[in-house]
């Protein structure tokens, strides 16, 4: 992401940050990572199939992902992990 969109990207962790916690199942926490090399989101969730079911979700797909298109350079890599 172009240093220039940042701050663009950032309204947008902010925008739906509280949606995400009240809203999704199993949602645990959102955190946001600016480093030079890249910017990062990471979501808590009780499951992994809670993980997956907010990425096919209408919050993600249709708000989250249309807002921030238009500011990425390339494809977001989206990682799944699971802790024990």
């Amino acid at each position: 992401m172009d240093p220039a969109n940042r701050p663009a990207a950032a309204a947008v962790y902010d925008k739906y940050k509280q949606q995400f916690l009240t809203t999704i199942t199993g949602a645990t926490s959102k955190e946001l990572l600016v480093r030079d090399e890249d910017v990062q989101v990471l979501h808590g969730f009780h499951s992994t199939a809670n993980a997956r079911a907010y990425l096919a979700g209408e919050l993600f797909t249709q708000d989250v992902v249309a807002e921030l298109t238009p500011l990425l350079q390339t494809e977001p890599e989206v990682r799944i992990y699971n802790t024990v």
